[in-house]
């Protein structure tokens, strides 16, 4: 289970940074005591717009960053592992992929992923069928001895993910899993997930997309400027905001949360 804690996390805006959010602050808390739990066997969608705090969130479970307070713990049953203070150890249970993870262009799949597996401390037979797996599932056989810098997106997209799955994570945590890829690279990308969710792993992603929210999570966070808004399946969510469709019932929670902080709709 991963079990996240009021995590927070302020930001120091540079002047172009405040000129292009129109901002007068120059601190922006990204993260707003940020809480909310995910169990084995469930994917779970944090749903916001673009700059809602969803990145920083994942950063902070993911031990990339630290939150300026908060916390989030591995819970394993026997033992629970905190991501802050215990970040070396929470590495090995968690992985994280982000459309900014960059692959060394140099190097082939093969040896990429081989690389990463040794850097987990695996033994060369795990390495092996971890590999095979992986590269089985998505295609990556075919073109496992070219360069990354020879690749196209969609083949670079689908070798960071078999990467960052190497060690067979217990939480997988997908930052914008889709995001640039081809409908089939999508589609083999979320089948993966659900096969996962079916091998009991605890699977958080982060989207803006509605209609891949509504098909893929079991239950939904919706965040808005830092700040958890609401937490519940799809159908408890519609129920709520008596509305039929996912992005009608995120648009209310939007203007909710505007008029609630005193803001403008974007």
């Amino acid at each position: 289970m991963l079990i996240v804690e009021n995590i927070t996390k302020t930001y120091r805006l540079s002047r172009k940074q405040m000129y292009i959010e129109n901002a007068t602050n120059p601190l922006k808390v990204a993260a707003n005591n940020v809480s909310f739990t995910v169990k084995p066997g469930e994917i779970f969608g944090l749903l916001g717009p673009n700059g809602a705090g969803k990145t920083t969130t994942l950063r902070c479970i993911s031990t990339l960053i630290k939150p300026d307070s908060g916390d989030a713990y591995i819970d394993l049953g026997n033992e629970r592992i905190s991501v802050v203070h215990e970040d070396d150890k929470a590495r090995g249970k968690l992985s994280f992929l982000t459309s900014e993870l960059k692959l060394e262009e140099h190097f082939t799949p093969n040896y990429l992923f081989s690389f990463f597996g040794q850097l987990y401390g695996l033994d060369e037979e795990t390495i092996a069928q971890n590999k095979k797996k992986l590269f089985d599932t998505f295609g990556i056989n075919e073109f496992a001895e070219i360069k990354v810098s020879q690749m196209s997106t969609g083949m670079k997209q689908k070798t960071s993910i078999a990467i960052s799955l190497v060690h067979n994570p217990d939480i997988i945590i997908f930052d914008e899993p889709t995001n640039g890829l081809d409908v089939l690279t999508a589609r083999t990308v979320t089948d993966y997930l659900k096969e996962m969710r079916n091998e009991c792993k605890t699977i958080v992603i982060s989207t803006h997309i509605m209609s891949l929210a509504a098909k893929l999570c079991d239950r939904i966070g919706i965040i808005i400027d830092g700040k958890i808004r609401k937490i519940g399946t799809v159908q408890e969510i519609l129920d709520e905001t008596n509305t039929d469709d996912l992005d009608d019932a995120f648009f209310e929670i939007f203007k909710k949360a505007k008029e609630e902080d005193g803001g403008e709709l974007a």
